[in-house]
């Protein structure tokens, strides 16, 4: 975001949720399978945790940022810096409520 890439700031945004919501799944035995809409790992992860549902909206609107990145014809052109440093704080609850008891890197 230093630089003023929304989109590659949106992409790793997108990614590091991705990467969270697998190892919370991964934890409770959950089969690796190639995925990347987070709104769909969220379901699954809601069945473990049914707390996590309230934090679907946030997932919806960063998994758009890994098809604006990868898909450029897809893109987000109104996408700013502001916009996903908003995110990026309201992953920061999503995170914790993931991995409670622990205190992952934020």
């Amino acid at each position: 975001m230093r630089d003023g890439d929304a989109q590659a700031a949106g992409f790793f945004l997108q990614q590091s949720l991705e990467k969270y919501l697998k190892a919370f799944l991964l934890q409770r035995g959950w089969r690796l399978r190639k995925i990347h809409e987070l709104h769909a790992l969220l379901d699954d992860a809601i069945r473990h945790a049914a707390s996590l549902e309230e934090f679907y909206s946030l997932c919806e609107r960063v998994s758009g940022y890994y098809t604006g990145d990868r898909y450029p014809p897809l893109s987000l052109m109104d996408l700013t810096c502001e916009d996903v440093q908003k995110d990026a704080e309201a992953a920061k609850p999503f995170i914790l409520a993931l991995f409670q008891g622990e205190a992952p890197y934020l």
